[in-house]
């Protein structure tokens, strides 16, 4: 029987969460891919996605297109939670092998003037491509206070992001709409519904499960953890009803990285438990390979974000092994360095790494990657916020933020995780 609390809230809201569901909900949609789709082992080819050398960038994803394009989208602005923050995207030419330069996709005025409310900042979008071929945008909005106050947007395009529809707020809670965020890539299940990893900052810290309609009404939302020490849920869908949750901890202790599980298509999820990598309270990612094993991009470490790795783990998530180092701080503990150690690592990134777009602005760049990390004749390395996805022809594309300066894109195949060369 409900509660009376939930009786109420269902009366004047109209949701009762956390009750009995009110949907079935259908199977996941797993891809089957072939380790061997035609793609031959290849090193890591490291680009920048983004291209403006000015703006503090964070929090990027990327979906996978047709034809092989990508389209990845992030937050930038002056500083994280600034009013001048925009959400940008920029997509990848396949026949050309470089990204485009970056354009603002939504606003916070824009926001503001769909939702017809006041809308001081915005943060983490999410995109990805349903199997329809609708490419969906969540993103993180805040009317009031801070991160906690937040509400997830939803905006889509019918023609791979040309044009896209006016945002509007998904209804998650029922207490003002408050404190629900999104970061982690989407699943979609066998009936065109989407099941959208959230997290709540409010009262607590703790993962949800939202499970929204193909045309992305909110049908019902499943609890993955509680307390207040759990983020931010990376979901792998293993098959048609089992999907495990890896999950950023935010609690206290020496943390590590939380695992739960669902095995009826993620309407409930069993307690999380620790696994073997540490977390400092840091976001991760997680993609199924073809044999059924995951791969996990995370910061492996007690504390900071200075060293981004890549781990392949079985499907139990018992036996972790290291595939890569993805980048690193030279300093090994990861303390500051001096700022010409800083200027030669920077400089070798600048040689390494593929940027049609910034050709020309080697100064520039330097000085810039040195303005956002050096203070006080000190500088530090951050690489966090992996996102992870595996396209149609088994190539696997990561973004993450380098050293709060430039959004970069990571690809590489399944024969390299094995070994070969």
């Amino acid at each position: 029987m409900k509660s009376a609390l939930a009786v109420f809230c269902a009366g004047v809201f109209g949701f009762a969460w956390q009750t009995i569901p009110v949907v079935r909900v259908a199977d996941f949609m797993v891809a089957s891919i072939p380790a061997e789709a035609g793609v031959a082992a290849m090193p890591p080819k490291h680009r920048f996605a983004s291209s403006n050398l000015k703006d503090f960038v964070h929090s990027a994803s990327i979906a996978a297109l047709p034809g092989g394009g990508l389209m990845s989208v992030w937050f930038a602005g002056t500083r994280e939670g600034a009013a001048d923050v925009q959400i940008r995207s920029s997509v990848f030419d396949p026949q050309l092998g470089r990204w485009s330069p970056e354009r603002v996709l939504v606003s916070r005025e824009l926001t503001a003037q769909s939702v017809h409310k006041s809308i001081r900042k915005l943060g983490n979008p999410v995109i990805a491509l349903s199997p329809e071929g609708r490419l969906w945008l969540f993103y993180v909005s805040v009317s009031f206070g801070g991160w906690g106050g937040s509400a997830i947007n939803a905006m889509y395009s019918d023609d791979l992001g040309k044009a896209w529809s006016p945002p509007r707020q998904l209804v998650t809670t029922p207490f003002l709409n408050l404190s629900t965020l999104v970061r982690g890539a989407p699943t979609f299940h066998r009936d065109g519904s989407i099941g959208l990893p959230v997290y709540q900052e409010l009262l607590g810290k703790f993962a949800e499960y939202l499970y929204l309609s193909p045309e992305g009404q909110v049908l019902d939302k499943f609890r993955i953890s509680k307390g207040r020490h759990s983020l931010q849920p990376s979901v792998v869908a293993q098959d048609g009803r089992h999907a495990v949750a890896l999950l950023r901890y935010a609690g206290k202790g020496h943390r590590r990285v939380l695992a739960s599980r669902s095995s009826d298509a993620g309407q409930t999820w069993s307690e999380p438990v620790a696994l073997e990598p540490s977390n400092p309270n840091s976001s991760l990612a997680a993609v199924g390979r073809p044999n059924g094993n995951l791969l996990v991009a995370l910061n492996d470490l007690d504390r900071g974000r200075f060293s981004l790795t890549l781990y392949e783990t079985d499907a139990q998530l018992w036996n972790w092994r290291l595939v890569a180092h993805l980048d690193e701080s030279p300093d090994p503990w990861g303390d500051p360095v001096t700022p010409e150690v800083f200027s030669t690592q920077i400089d070798k990134a600048w040689r390494d790494i593929d940027a049609p777009q910034l050709r020309g602005a080697r100064t520039q760049f330097l000085d810039d990657v040195q303005r956002h990390m050096c203070k006080s004749g000190k500088c530090r390395f951050e690489f966090e916020y992996p996102y992870m996805q595996r396209d149609a022809l088994g190539v696997y594309h990561l973004v993450y933020s380098w050293n709060d300066t430039f959004i970069k894109h990571v690809s590489f195949t399944d024969a390299w995780v094995e070994g070969e060369k």
